[in-house]
């Protein structure tokens, strides 16, 4: 078999040329798997020292900006902050389309707007390139080992010469439609994980309030109905009252924003969301934002 970009075929599974924009905590690991995998990656961050750093880690190169990293790729991977952080390494004079050639496509792992999925997949059509929104989940330890779950949007074509790079970091890869599907979809997966961090909370608080030996209790309870990756992962931490550690409260609360204004568009009732939201503002107050988001017992505690 061959991956077909353009002109150019790539026996399945051969070395291409790749840019990775966004050097955090999800994109270093995921960047660091291309490289091991033999791609040629140039890396870009916004802070240098970052990119200095997985230069010495990893083999590959670093560039001054997003245009310069892009130029010649046959991908171009992002994983950023937020909306505004994604247009900014995107578009204009430095940004990764002006240095893009045709046919190559861009992969957006950012967790970000369904809106500016579908803005930019207009733009890279416009300068004949492919775009897919491709948002994940498994957090850190998920990117660092390789086995994130990728939820995209993009047309079928453009997603199967998309599929054999992402696998090189993700477990479980699925096309859920068409540009901007894969952002609904990682906000399905926010509102599911709200829900039930904000029930863990509630037991686990209730729990130890009754008297009883909550790890006892967890294990019980995780071999019936109740269990769930947040039981199994979080519960025990969260009995220990540790949270310095996951995905923090700040970014939660950014994506729950998206979640919340997305409801508003497509006239979606997500009360209990809006609540846990709310939640998360007030863990906020408390110093908590860069708390892992199971930190939402720390309400519920006397």
């Amino acid at each position: 078999m061959s991956t077909s970009i353009g002109e150019r075929q790539y026996p399945s599974g051969s070395p291409v040329k790749l840019a990775f924009l966004g050097l955090g905590v999800m994109g270093y690991p995921m960047a660091g798997h291309l490289s091991r995998a033999g791609h040629t990656v140039t890396v870009y961050n916004r802070t240098t020292a970052k990119a200095t750093a997985w230069c010495a880690e990893f083999q590959g190169d670093h560039a001054k900006t997003p245009r310069e990293a892009a130029t010649n790729a046959d991908f171009v991977i992002a994983c950023v902050g937020n909306d505004d952080d994604l247009r900014s390494v995107v578009l204009g004079n430095d940004g990764a389309f002006a240095g893009m050639r045709k046919n190559a496509i861009f992969i957006d792992h950012t967790t970000a707007s369904a809106d500016v999925a579908r803005e930019l997949y207009a733009a890279a059509g416009n300068l004949g390139l492919d775009f897919v929104d491709a948002p994940v989940s498994g957090g850190q330890a998920g990117a660092v080992n390789g086995a994130l779950t990728v939820m995209c949007g993009a047309q079928p074509e453009t997603f199967d010469l998309a599929k054999p790079i992402i696998e090189n970091y993700a477990r479980a890869i699925t096309l859920m439609g068409a540009p901007g599907s894969g952002q609904l979809c990682k906000m399905v997966n926010q509102i599911c994980i709200a829900g039930l961090l904000q029930g863990l909370s509630e037991a686990v608080a209730f729990g130890k309030t009754a008297g009883l030996d909550m790890h006892k209790a967890l294990t019980v309870i995780g071999q019936g109905a109740a269990q769930s990756w947040q039981l199994d992962h979080r519960g025990t931490t969260m009995i220990d009252n540790k949270f310095d550690f996951g995905f923090a409260v700040d970014w939660m609360r950014k994506d729950l924003g998206l979640v919340l204004d997305e409801a508003k568009n497509n006239g979606s009732s997500v009360p209990v969301t809006a609540l846990v939201d709310q939640f998360y503002a007030d863990v906020q107050r408390m110093g908590g934002g860069r708390w892992d988001t199971s930190s939402l017992i720390t309400r519920l505690q006397k």
